[in-house]
């Protein structure tokens, strides 16, 4: 084997082991707390609707989507 081939199986190797570490098994006393809303990755819709007006209301422009101006409403 060259050396190249080599780094990349042990590469390979390497990524398959970080991979595997990720895997758990879930009991099923733990899935309850698992299921809360504080676990999850992403806010709810209505969440994210506030930040947008929040944040659309901060930045003046329409919907914060980078439509023009500044909120001064010299537009």
């Amino acid at each position: 084997m060259t050396l190249a081939a080599t780094r990349i199986m042990l590469a390979g190797v390497v990524v398959a082991l970080l991979a595997s570490v990720g895997c758990a098994t879930v009991q099923p006393w733990e899935r309850g707390t698992l299921a809360k809303p504080v676990m999850a990755i992403e806010d709810p819709a209505h969440e994210t609707a506030q930040k947008l007006r929040t944040y659309s209301a901060k930045e003046g422009g329409a919907a914060a989507t980078g439509v023009g101006g500044g909120g001064c409403g010299c537009n």
